[in-house]
């Protein structure tokens, strides 16, 4: 009985996992972005700065804007209302996909207040070396 409980307890882990395995949505900075292999099917997250004079709005409803985690940049395009709090050299995580050279996003998450930064975004720039405290 003791070993049909664990090959139970087996099955139904494989089995959460499989179901789960299309929710799980990655965590990227531009540089771990550009050192790394990424299909355009994967669905992650990119994480950064809005680059000082990257916004381009000409295109109607597409915006495009560069990521950036102070090493290296990413062009983002994303085709929809921008939050309200979008702004240049402030922290932002697109979710989507890359595609080429270009990060495809579906959704974006901006800053809530003048000090505000997305925790993953701080994690990843305090990593890299780069983060500079605002409050300094």
């Amino acid at each position: 009985m003791l070993v049909l409980g664990f090959l139970l307890l087996g099955l139904a882990s494989v089995i959460v996992g499989w179901a789960l395995k299309d929710g799980i949505e990655y965590y990227k900075s531009p540089t771990q972005l550009l050192n790394s292999n990424i299909s355009s099917d994967v669905r992650f997250r990119l994480g950064g700065l809005v680059k000082t004079g990257s916004i381009d709005r000409s295109n109607g409803k597409e915006v495009r804007f560069m990521v950036s985690d102070n090493i290296n940049n990413i062009m983002v395009i994303f085709s929809g209302i921008l939050p309200d709090l979008f702004a240049e050299n402030q922290g932002v995580i697109a979710l989507g996909r890359y595609e080429g050279s270009v990060f495809l996003a579906e959704e974006l998450l901006a800053k809530h207040d003048e000090s505000y930064m997305p925790k993953e975004v701080i994690d990843m720039l305090k990593t890299e070396g780069t983060y500079v405290d605002p409050e300094n």
